[in-house]
C-alpha cells in the first residue's frame, strides 16, 4: 500500500530519511532505510535516496517492501507458552534448545518451532516475516525468553535489552558454599586467548557486573545463588561464578569437576535456569513480571528451591 504524505512549511532541508520516520512511528528504522534502497520512496513522482533534502510542498509516496518469508521449514516442537498478545511473547526455553540456526544446528531451532506456533501472525521484521530474538539463552540454559512478533516490537525490546532496561534474574547450583551472604562481581570478560569457544575474566576485556545472593545449601557441598545481572555478556554468570571458585554443576567448561562434590546423581547440563524477567510491553507500557520455576532435573538436586526463595525474601522484609 502506498502512502502519500505532502512536507509542510517548516521541514525545509530535512533529510527525507529522517522525515518520514517522524511520520511513520510504528516501524523500525531499519525498514523504513530498505525501502529506499529498494526505490519504493518518490519525491513528486521520481524516486529519491534517502539523503534528499525535502521542500515545503513536495509530495512524498512511501510504501514498505514486500514481506518475505524466511527461507526455514517450521518444525512442530512443543513449547511451553507464558504470555502471549499479538505484539509478542513470552517461554520457557527447555534444556538443548538452540535459539537461532547456525552452523552446526539441525531444523530443530527455537526459530523453527516458533515459525510453526505463530504462523500467519508474525508481520515482516525487517522485510522478512520472522520472529524476532531481542536476547538468547545458552543451549543447557532453562527459563523465561521473550520473543517479538512484530517489527515495532522488535525495535523496542531491542533497545531496551540493549540499554539494560530489564531485570534478569538467574537461579544456579554452584559447587561449594562461599563465606559471605551475597555480593557483586564488577569484572570485565572478553573471549579465551587460548580456546576461543570460551570466554574468561581479563582486564581488556568489556564490562560486566553480577551481583549474586546465597539462598542455602545441601550436601555435596552444593549451594543455591541467585544472580541478577547488570550486562549481557556472553556466559557472564558462568564466567563470573567460576572465578570466585564457584563453579556451576554440571559446567565442565567453566570448571565444573564431579570429583569435587559428592552427589547421588552429578547433573549433565548446566545449572543455570533464568527464573525471571521484569520489563515494560512494548506497545502497553505495562510491566510485566516474568517467572518460571526450574525444570525437575534442577529442582531434584535442590528440592527446597522455593521455600528458601521465600524465606529469603521474607529475611529481607523484616531487615
Amino acid at each position: 500500500m502506498i502512502q502519500t504524505f505532502e512536507v509542510e512549511a517548516g521541514s525545509e532541508k530535512v533529510r527525507a530519511d529522517k522525515w518520514i520516520s517522524g511520520k511513520i512511528q510504528d516501524v523500525s528504522r531499519s525498514l523504513i532505510q530498505k525501502s529506499f534502497k529498494e526505490g519504493l520512496v518518490k519525491m513528486n513522482g521520481k524516486v529519491i535516496s534517502k539523503s534528499v533534502k525535502l521542500s515545503a510542498g513536495d509530495v512524498i509516496e512511501f510504501q514498505f517492501p514486500e514481506v518475505k518469508p524466511l527461507d526455514l521449514t517450521p518444525k512442530d516442537i512443543p513449547l511451553k507458552i507464558l504470555f502471549e498478545d499479538e505484539h509478542m511473547l513470552a517461554l520457557d526455553k527447555p534444556s538443548g534448545l538452540v535459539v537461532h540456526p547456525g552452523a552446526g544446528t539441525d531444523e530443530s531451532t527455537l526459530v523453527h518451532a516458533l515459525l510453526h506456533y505463530c504462523k500467519g501472525q508474525l508481520s515482516g521484521i525487517g522485510g522478512v516475516e520472522r520472529p524476532g530474538i531481542v536476547h538468547r539463552l545458552d543451549r543447557e540454559t532453562t527459563g523465561v525468553m521473550v520473543v517479538a512478533k512484530t517489527d515495532i516490537a522488535h525495535r523496542i525490546l531491542a533497545e531496551a535489552f540493549a540499554e539494560r532496561k530489564t531485570q534478569k534474574e538467574y537461579l544456579t547450583l554452584v559447587a561449594g558454599v562461599p563465606d559471605r551472604l551475597s555480593g557483586s562481581i564488577l569484572k570485565p570478560i572478553g573471549r579465551n586467548p587460548n580456546h576461543r569457544h570460551k570466554m574468561t575474566v581479563r582486564d581488556d576485556g568489556k564490562p560486566a557486573h553480577t551481583d549474586w545472593e546465597f539462598l542455602g545449601d545441601r550436601p555435596g557441598p552444593i549451594s543455591l545463588l541467585r544472580c541478577i545481572i547488570h550486562s549481557g555478556r556472553t556466559h557472564q554468570i558462568r564466567v563470573h561464578l567460576s572465578d570466585m571458585g564457584f563453579p556451576l554443576l554440571g559446567d565442565e567448561v567453566y570448571g565444573y569437576r564431579p570429583n569435587r562434590v559428592e552427589l547421588e546423581h552429578h547433573p549433565d547440563r548446566t545449572m543455570l535456569h533464568a527464573y525471571r524477567l521484569r520489563l515494560k510491553h512494548p506497545v502497553t507500557g505495562e510491566m510485566l513480571d516474568l517467572l518460571t520455576p526450574p525444570p525437575v532435573d534442577f529442582e531434584e538436586q535442590f528440592p527446597d528451591w522455593s521455600e528458601q526463595i521465600q524465606k529469603n525474601d521474607q529475611d529481607q522484609w523484616r531487615e
